[in-house]
């Protein structure tokens, strides 16, 4: 059985960090890209962060970066992502999810639209207040 589980969300002020965890089982972690990916209320779901767990190979979408950090611990099938500087538009649903086909980060983060990894947890909420 195949399973992602997000966890770590909850309700912290403008400026104040979260670590979320992802934790994965019933597939092989270490050849499967992980993304994170967030949608908000109203909004589009939009992929974050990346990172495949073959070579470390991360990436992140513009409005994160600098603030957020994607890893991964491959002996516990499990991918983080810390969450610094939060700001009242970071709020959404974070949801991580794993694909082994292609095994790749998209070569433009911010362009993608369409998600079609193989795997998908139930996700965590964070709130922001301001």
């Amino acid at each position: 059985d195949v399973q992602l589980q997000a966890s770590g969300g909850g309700m912290v002020h403008a400026g104040g960090s979260l670590r979320l965890s992802c934790a994965g089982s019933g597939f092989t972690f270490d050849d499967h890209t992980i993304g994170w990916l967030r949608q908000a209320p109203g909004k589009d779901l939009e992929l974050i962060s990346c990172i495949r767990n073959e070579d470390g190979a991360t990436s992140y979408r513009d409005s994160v970066k600098g603030r957020f950090t994607i890893s991964s611990d491959v002996s516990k099938s499990t991918a983080y992502l810390q969450m610094n500087g939060l700001k009242p538009e970071d709020a959404a649903v974070y949801y991580c999810a794993a694909d082994s086909s292609p095994n790749v980060c998209p070569s433009d983060i911010n362009a993608v639209t369409r998600y079609g990894m193989d795997h998908w947890g139930k996700g965590t909420l964070v709130t922001v207040s301001s």
